[in-house]
């Protein structure tokens, strides 16, 4: 990915509904189950790095990246952002329990071996240290934002915690979000290779108007799917930590 795409990102990432409100519950989700501001923290799959800014604006001190991207580590640092490791989640160039706290949001499924992603964040993790996933969940929301974005998969709530049980975590919290745009997203998925067959991304179809619209619902639903646990979502989260001492 060159430099130009990664900048376009960011902006994009800055204003765009479903990266605020993403960004809005794992705020609160960190506030809550991992508040320790000295805590040694991975970021997986820095990319532009939207995790490394929450994380350094949340004022926690020990931060580390990694990406496989030599393009994403440079724009990371150019940023003025935590530092980045160039590497795979499947083969972190870090010892075991290197971590308190460990972030793979979107990124197991874009690895062929996602139970080998699973195991190494489990390794890399302090017994007691707790890791936060997110992964785009059921195959049948499949679209073009999945084939930009490489995709190998999407996720039902069995398969990815079987993965994280598999992996000897103990899960903390686990819930489908995104779940009120469910049934649009659904039909928008359909409708796009109809209506803008030369689309390149679902993020040029989004327009101020529809984005602040947008952002209102989003914020709705990251304030009310830790509480209701809706059947079904565009997203599926788990927090999970590893059992042993803290």
């Amino acid at each position: 990915m060159e430099y130009a795409t990664y900048a376009a990102e960011t902006e994009a990432e800055a204003t765009h509904w479903w990266f605020v409100g993403r960004r809005t519950l794992f705020r609160r989700l960190l506030a809550r189950y991992a508040g320790d501001r000295d805590a040694r923290v991975l970021d997986v799959g820095t990319s532009t790095g939207t995790n490394l800014r929450l994380l350094t604006d949340m004022d926690y001190r020990n931060v580390t990246g990694l990406d496989p991207s030599p393009e994403a580590i440079r724009f990371c640092a150019e940023k003025g952002l935590p530092p980045v490791r160039e590497g795979s989640i499947t083969a972190m160039p870090f010892e075991d329990g290197s971590f308190n706290l460990v972030l793979a949001t979107d990124v197991v499924e874009h690895v062929d071996a996602d139970q080998q992603a699973v195991d190494e964040v489990a390794r890399v993790l302090r017994p007691g240290g707790t890791a936060l996933f997110t992964v785009p969940a059921f195959q049948s929301l499949w679209g073009l934002q999945d084939e930009v974005s490489h995709h190998k998969r999407r996720y039902r709530r069995t398969d990815f915690c079987a993965l994280v049980d598999k992996a000897g975590f103990a899960v903390v919290d686990q819930f489908y979000f995104n779940y009120l745009l469910f049934g649009p997203i659904w039909l928008a998925r359909r409708l796009i290779p109809l209506v803008a067959p030369n689309a390149k991304s679902e993020t040029e179809l989004n327009v101020p108007l529809v984005n602040g619209v947008l952002h209102g619902i989003m914020q709705l639903d990251v304030a009310t799917a830790p509480l209701v646990r809706p059947p079904a979502g565009v997203s599926y989260l788990v927090l999970a930590r590893k059992p042993g001492a803290a």
